[in-house]
């Protein structure tokens, strides 16, 4: 090999060792690259990480605040749920669509037009004054002659000065006498005794029905336990034994439970029914040192205007919802789980509650107050229409053709919106929540479109179940499970006569003085909705 070769050879390991270190070189660049790449990546992922807690924990104190915020409201805030649009003046305003605005002029013109109506026809009245006295209540008449001498004084007239009195409530006894006689002997010295009949409605009891009655109406209309019933029946000077007392309580529901039964019978066969429950807590003796809770439910007609009160220990749907197996109608209800299958139930069309839905987007107000006051300004037009149909007297045909032409635009544009919104908002938020509340009982919400006699929401089997929440405040729980059922009759009984403008003690003492004379075929004649008013003068 010539000098020329060993050069050109050193040349060569030369240029590939120098290769292989650089290759070297760049590897241990690769690998320290691939290091920082992994770094980096663990990196973004501890602050994706650290992203995702920071939202989620900025979505846990603005939940925690609105609950805060709801649980002040229900301390402090009014319980009236009004709703008034007030727009910042630094936020763009949410107007209604052309269509809403129109409907909106429309029914205000309208509402306009009945009222001007209402004020030409009525007559301008001066103002009243004092309140006049009622002419049926009796009047004890006091004469008052001047403290001077009036002796040859004439008489020109009197000052007359009218207030309201009160006397304590008394007790008397009614001596009923019943004269006996006897026939002269016949001829074979047989005689006959003859002695008016003793027609009273709970044998061998001493209380009369009108104070039987006033025991029911302090328990279930006035909310006083007996206990404190007893002691004013004590305070009247009649030292009368706690037990005696309970018997007589019982004595009387079992006087009209048969009528209780013909009520049902009836409620059940109205083709329209709001449904409702509550609780309502119950000694029982197999939970010795706590109670049982359990639920009232509560059916409206409101056709009839009847309420019907039903006692089961649980919040299942199995009993009171069972009963609907053979029902053909329109049954209208809150927003419970428990009520959701009905719209699959065949012959029953399922109606929900616009006042529920309007709660929802309330309490989204301090969470998205433009897009939930834009829904409740709509739902508030919805109202609007519903007061014009009843201040203008409308029939159920008259209403239905007044929402078809101004309620039905509005509701397509409250679907539309919340179809357009609901993919906007985080599920779980208020707002999230008030449109899916809606979304899942779309078709049950418009269905009181189909017919004029459907009311727009509930609200009235709501007012019924009042007087149960402010009773169990008063006597708090019912001493077993048959109390609890007799409390359901009461205030099936006592409701009624409310929706029905009937005075419950007058109602009660006629039944209770009545009801073993009258016949099985009559006896729904007794029922406040159907009881001739003229019987209770």
């Amino acid at each position: 090999m010539n000098k020329q070769q060993e050069s050109d050879s050193f040349s060569t390991n030369s240029l590939m060792t120098r290769i292989a270190i650089l290759e070297r070189d760049l590897a241990k660049k690769d690998s320290v690259i691939a290091q920082n790449i992994s770094i980096i990546a663990e990196r973004d992922s501890i602050i994706a990480e650290r992203d995702s807690s920071i939202s989620k924990l900025a979505d846990d104190n603005a939940a925690y605040k609105f609950q805060i915020e709801q649980l002040r409201r229900m301390i402090f805030g009014s319980k009236r749920e009004r709703f008034e649009s007030v727009l910042d003046s630094q936020q763009l305003a949410l107007e209604f669509e052309p269509k809403a605005l129109e409907i909106e002029e429309s029914v205000q013109a309208e509402r306009e037009q009945i009222r001007v109506s209402y004020l030409r026809q009525k007559p301008k009245k001066e103002h009243p004054g004092r309140m006049a006295l009622p002419s049926h209540l009796p009047v004890v008449e006091t004469i008052i002659e001047p403290l001077e001498d009036t002796t040859g004084m004439i008489h020109i007239g009197r000052e007359i000065t009218e207030e309201l009195d009160y006397t304590p409530g008394t007790l008397h006894i009614n001596r009923i006498i019943r004269p006996k006689y006897i026939t002269k002997e016949d001829e074979r010295g047989n005689q006959k005794q003859v002695i008016a009949p003793l027609d009273r409605p709970i044998p061998k009891c001493i209380a009369s029905a009108a104070l039987l009655t006033m025991i029911f109406v302090n328990k279930y209309i006035y909310h006083l336990p007996l206990y404190r019933t007893l002691a004013q029946i004590r305070q009247m000077g009649v030292p009368l034994p706690s037990s005696t007392l309970e018997s007589w309580v019982k004595l009387g529901a079992e006087l009209i439970r048969p009528l209780y039964a013909v009520h049902r019978l009836y409620v059940f066969r109205e083709i329209y029914q709001m449904i409702d429950e509550s609780p309502i807590k119950v000694q029982d003796k197999d939970k010795p040192g706590a109670c049982h809770q359990g639920y009232m439910w509560v059916r409206y007609a409101p056709l009839s205007k009847s309420v019907l009160f039903e006692y089961y220990k649980s919040r299942s749907t199995k009993g009171p919802i069972d009963d609907l197996s053979t029902f053909t109608g329109y049954i209208q209800t809150d927003g419970y789980s428990g009520y959701t299958y009905l719209a699959s139930l065949q012959g029953i069309t399922h109606l929900s509650c616009w006042a529920h839905a309007r709660r929802y987007f309330d309490k989204a107000l301090a969470n998205d107050s433009q897009r939930a006051s834009h829904v409740m300004k709509l739902i508030q037009l919805l109202y609007a229409i519903e007061s014009l149909a009843r201040e203008s007297e409308m029939s159920h045909q008259q209403r239905h053709a007044l929402r078809l032409d101004k309620s039905l635009p509005i509701i397509n544009q409250i679907g539309g919106y919340i179809q357009q919104e609901r993919n906007k908002v985080t599920p779980k938020s208020p707002i999230g929540q008030a449109f899916e509340y809606c979304a899942n009982r779309w078709v049950s919400l418009q269905n009181y479109l189909t017919n004029g006699m459907l009311e727009i929401d509930s609200n009235l089997v709501e007012n019924s179940i009042r007087p149960l929440a402010l009773g169990r405040k008063n006597y708090l729980f019912a001493g077993s499970h048959d109390a609890a059922k007799d409390i359901a009759m009461f205030y099936s009984f006592f409701a009624t006569c409310t929706k029905n403008n009937i005075d419950p003690q007058k109602w009660l003492t006629y039944v209770i003085q009545n009801i073993n004379d009258t016949k099985t075929s009559k006896v729904k004649d007794l029922l406040p909705q159907f009881i001739d008013k003229n019987l209770l003068t």
